[in-house]
């Protein structure tokens, strides 16, 4: 196991090193969740921050008890990563940004015969939230066109059907509004209590809880095809990985259940850990010799670079610096499309921690291998509002 890993208290374990950058809040949000009733172990990501209430970038086991609340509202949240049919070297930016002009608008009818399919197939019910499906959200949620930078691993690049010439696309977004009413509807009626497993209104979350990740799953497809459509483009799905969840899990010989809030699984294969719209994303896989590094960080990795600034403060910081017109490319050259003017600001590159100290982290940590690194083209965010 690396030097990477700090251990807090007997059951809160931080993977960073002491010289990277966390906010003192999230670490004391960390120790008090570590608190709550039925709770056995923490484990915090290197993109750790503040939340709520409860940080973002961790993940929680517990024993007979979950709590919804650590989940979040936005249920299934996750990364998909897809293929292009488009070579890199043949795109035309300037004619791409055009053909997203009005991509965040409700899908049309024109797709309603495949989504009511990919719901019969996926085993999706639930009504009233289908208008959302296809759109990004606000947030820290995008969909990025992304160029293959580096390969580190040749091997494990191909294996995974990927082509350093294609145009790769990056999607972020989770179950809007379907999530939102499901963690409401618990907080109403259980305000931020833990549901124990004998009760029914634990098996009727968990049933709710897993459609939901169903569902988001379903939007993050929806969104890739719909950019894909929109330049023209065919494409594959190469992965998709949920970061905020809830599972059963076994840790230390105890059957119970683990919580993902912002932390990306290290036991389902190749993930995508993303920087911001301004740096690099990184292609990771778990290390095959990584059992007591996972066992620590409770089979989780980062599931981004971390926020240094608060939302709502970004424009004051930048303001005097950057003119809005400024925003709109990166220092590595990339496009970014977002009407919002408060979240451009809000989800400006100098907002995020680098990339490149949180896949240190999880390198000396001993979790993972870096099979390539992809450098942002164009980055979309939402042009709507900040809705979940």
């Amino acid at each position: 196991m690396g030097k990477s890993v700090q251990k807090l208290t007997d059951s809160v374990n931080l993977i960073a090193s002491k010289d990277t950058w966390i906010e003192g809040l999230a670490t004391q949000q960390l120790i008090k969740t570590s608190e709550l009733a039925g709770m056995h172990r923490v484990a915090g990501m290197p993109d750790l921050h503040p939340g709520r209430g409860y940080p973002i970038g961790a993940a929680f086991f517990t024993k007979n008890k979950i709590y919804p609340a650590l989940v979040g509202n936005d249920i299934g949240c996750g990364m998909a990563l897809w293929q292009s049919s488009l070579k890199v070297s043949k795109i035309n930016l300037d004619k791409i940004v055009k053909k997203l002009k009005d991509i965040e608008l409700p899908l049309d009818d024109s797709w309603s015969d495949i989504i009511q399919m990919r719901r019969n197939e996926k085993n999706i019910h639930v009504q009233g939230f289908d208008h959302a499906l296809g759109t990004i959200g606000g947030g820290n949620h995008f969909a990025e066109f992304q160029a293959v930078d580096e390969v580190y691993n040749e091997r494990a690049f191909s294996a995974l059907g990927l082509s350093k010439q294609q145009l790769q696309l990056l999607v972020h977004s989770g179950s809007r509004g379907l999530g939102q009413s499901i963690l409401v509807k618990h907080i109403t009626e259980h305000n931020h209590d833990g549901l124990q497993s004998s009760e029914q209104s634990f098996t009727h979350y968990f049933e709710q809880h897993d459609e939901a990740v169903r569902w988001a799953e379903l939007n993050r497809e929806m969104i890739a095809k719909r950019f894909l459509d929109a330049i023209r483009a065919d494409g594959n799905v190469i992965l998709d990985v949920n970061h905020n969840l809830v599972t059963a899990k076994e840790v230390d010989g105890i059957q119970g259940f683990l919580h993902r809030k912002g932390a990306t699984p290290s036991d389902c294969g190749a993930v995508v850990i993303p920087g911001s719209r301004g740096d690099y994303s990184y292609l990771v896989k778990p290390r095959d010799d990584a059992d007591e590094a996972m066992h620590m960080s409770l089979y989780s990795l980062a599931h981004g670079a971390g926020r240094k600034w608060k939302r709502g403060e970004c424009q004051g910081r930048l303001s005097h610096k950057y003119k809005r017109d400024d925003l709109y490319k990166t220092e590595l050259g990339s496009r970014v499309i977002c009407a919002n003017k408060e979240l451009l600001y809000d989800e400006a590159p100098q907002a995020y921690k680098k990339a490149q100290t949180i896949i240190a982290d999880l390198e000396e940590a001993g979790l993972i291998d870096v099979i390539a690194r992809l450098r942002p083209i164009l980055t979309f965010k939402t042009n709507g509002g900040c809705s979940a």
